[in-house]
């Protein structure tokens, strides 16, 4: 592990990448790795040795682990050799065994790195259709554990290995955005952990702002202000943002939606104002990421306006965004687009237009976009604003009867 640079959750993430490729159930978590590192489990399950052997490639036998019959090593295996396993680094002992499994290691190219690419840009679109989904963080930090074991298993240039860092990281980085929008907070900060230390050693820019934008909104999202602004500062302050203000203009968005937490509407003008500056400079054409291509554009920069807007109280402006985000967005974009119109929905209510404001929450779609977790807990939100508001309105029973034949037929 200390050889190849794994942590717990990096070698359960791999071994369950390779689980899912023999086509089993990834289900090794960090206890698992913990027993094996204690020797509470002394001979894994099968499909386990063999996902070792494949991240490791070596024998099972060569990591350490003695047989059901309580033997500490097969005839072969010097025990004096094995016990050193234990007692020594890893990178001290591999060094001194593993010589057959590097000769047959097999050379890890920019075209893997394509490959896991391709298959993050599946993930990408299954967040942007349905978001906040506990198997798109599962997905994406699977795909972080492969691009690990390709840097275990093979041989490969400064160049391609800065990449598969970069990937892992990016990897991550979309777990850690699934676990936010799904309310899994606990688990967001683990990818956030695990993540911020993969970027550092892939040396991308790119990819360690969106690691410290995506802390700012999870800190945003769990009520804690002066983290989200500290951690979204991080990502500002990085040189990507000077080298192209499409980065920028999304850390001054961002910005603004947290200063819509502190009452501060002076800050969320000024950072608006800056975002949109920095969007029309951006280079429309320019090469970047995959993950910030996909989602940020004008219409993700009035909806963090309107999310900005509504956490001021503001509704007239907070409704103005909301509808001008609905037009802009791409049709691929279910999930935002089942965001915005929650939020237009308790813009519209705070201003008393229950009607429209009814009528704009029933228009969200049963489809699993509409089953969005942070979706759930807005529409719940607009429930109890509307039975405040309104109690004997005809429009809150209208609403309750729609959501509770909504729950019927899930």
């Amino acid at each position: 592990m200390a050889e190849v640079g794994l942590t717990q959750t990096g070698l359960a993430d791999s071994v369950n990448a390779a689980l899912q490729r023999a086509g089993y159930e990834g289900t090794v978590s960090d206890r698992t790795v913990r027993n094996w590192l204690t020797g509470k489990t002394r001979w894994p399950h099968r499909r386990q040795r063999e996902a070792l052997e494949e991240v490791f490639d070596c024998p099972i036998i060569r990591l350490g682990f003695a047989q059901r019959d309580g033997s500490q090593a097969p005839p072969e295996v010097d025990p004096m050799l094995r016990r050193r396993f234990i007692s020594v680094s890893a990178g001290a002992a591999l060094s001194a065994t593993s010589s057959p499994a590097r000769a047959a290691r097999s050379h890890v190219g920019m075209s893997d790195v394509e490959r896991l690419l391709a298959k993050f840009a599946v993930i990408i679109a299954s967040d942007h259709r349905y978001g906040g989904k506990l198997t798109i963080e599962n997905q994406a930090s699977a795909l972080a554990g492969e691009a690990l074991a390709l840097q275990a298993r093979g041989t490969a240039s400064q160049r391609v290995r800065n990449a598969l860092y970069g990937c892992a990281a990016s990897f991550t980085s979309s777990a850690m955005w699934a676990a936010i929008d799904g309310r899994r907070f606990a688990a967001a900060q683990r990818h956030f952990d695990r993540a911020s230390s993969l970027a550092a050693m892939s040396g991308d820019g790119g990819i360690q702002f969106r690691i410290w934008s995506h802390a700012g909104s999870l800190y945003r999202h769990m009520d804690r202000p002066s983290d989200a602004l500290a951690a979204n500062d991080v990502a500002r302050s990085l040189s990507i943002t000077r080298r192209d203000p499409m980065f920028a203009s999304l850390g001054h968005a961002r910005h603004a939606a947290i200063h819509g937490l502190t009452g501060d509407h002076r800050a969320v003008r000024q950072s608006l104002a800056h975002a949109q500056e920095a969007l029309i400079k951006a280079d429309a054409e320019a090469q970047r990421p995959m993950w910030i291509s996909a989602f940020y554009d004008q219409a993700e920069l009035e909806s963090l306006a309107l999310a900005a807007y509504l956490a001021l109280g503001d509704y007239e402006k907070a409704e103005a965004h909301a509808h001008r985000s609905l037009a802009a967005l791409r049709p691929t974009m279910q999930r935002s687009e089942a965001i915005a119109k929650a939020r237009l929905a308790q813009a519209q209510l705070g201003q008393g237009d229950l009607e429209p404001a009814v009528a704009t929450a029933m228009s969200i779609p049963k489809n699993p976009a509409g089953q969005h977790p942070r979706i759930g807990n807005m529409l719940h939100n607009f429930g109890n604003a509307l039975r405040i508001t309104a109690p004997t309105s005809p429009l809150t029973q209208a609403w309750d009867d729609y959501v509770h034949s909504s729950e019927g037929t899930r």
